[in-house]
């Protein structure tokens, strides 16, 4: 029951602090001296970043041909679910091998997206979770990779190792 709690009092928190924190990226980003850019291209097949603030309907993407993919994980505090990390990473990998690139976004691009990236580097390098965390800092410094998304991240590696010792 608390757990349930504090869940919920995270995910209001979440809600009611999106748009302030979400205004403080986009100024953040607009500074002259900024060393952060709304998006970076991670490989040939990702691209790391802040929400898209255009908005679009679903339809409208898909008329452009974009196809979307929906992790939900609440903001500030969350962490993807291992489920959703391995959907996200097969999605990533579907279109990689078409040629295709994936945009991977949260709100800031730092944290929820950044796990999604890292274990997608996991599962395409058989790289542990730190050598993908450094390779993306490389590329993206102001990531944010917090000890909850590590241990998953961890749990991910397992399951990819486990994997390919089958």
């Amino acid at each position: 029951m608390e757990m349930g709690v504090a869940a919920a009092l995270g995910a209001g928190a979440a809600r009611l602090l999106f748009y302030p924190t979400l205004l403080y990226t986009a100024l953040r980003a607009e500074l002259p001296a900024s060393r952060r850019p709304w998006f970076h291209r991670i490989d040939r097949a990702v691209l790391l970043g802040a929400l898209p603030l255009r908005s679009r309907s679903q339809r409208e993407w898909e008329a452009l041909g974009v196809e979307q993919l929906r992790l939900d994980t609440v903001d500030l505090s969350g962490v993807p679910t291992l489920e959703n990390l391995h959907k996200g990473v097969e999605f990533i990998l579907k279109h990689r091998e078409r040629g295709h690139s994936v945009y991977v976004h949260c709100k800031a691009g730092r944290s929820r997206s950044a796990t999604v990236v890292a274990a997608y580097l996991i599962q395409l390098h058989h790289w542990s979770p730190q050598e993908a965390i450094e390779a993306i800092a490389k590329i993206r410094p102001h990531i944010l990779i917090r000890r909850k998304q590590v241990q998953v991240l961890e749990s991910f590696h397992k399951d990819v190792t486990a994997g390919t010792a089958a």
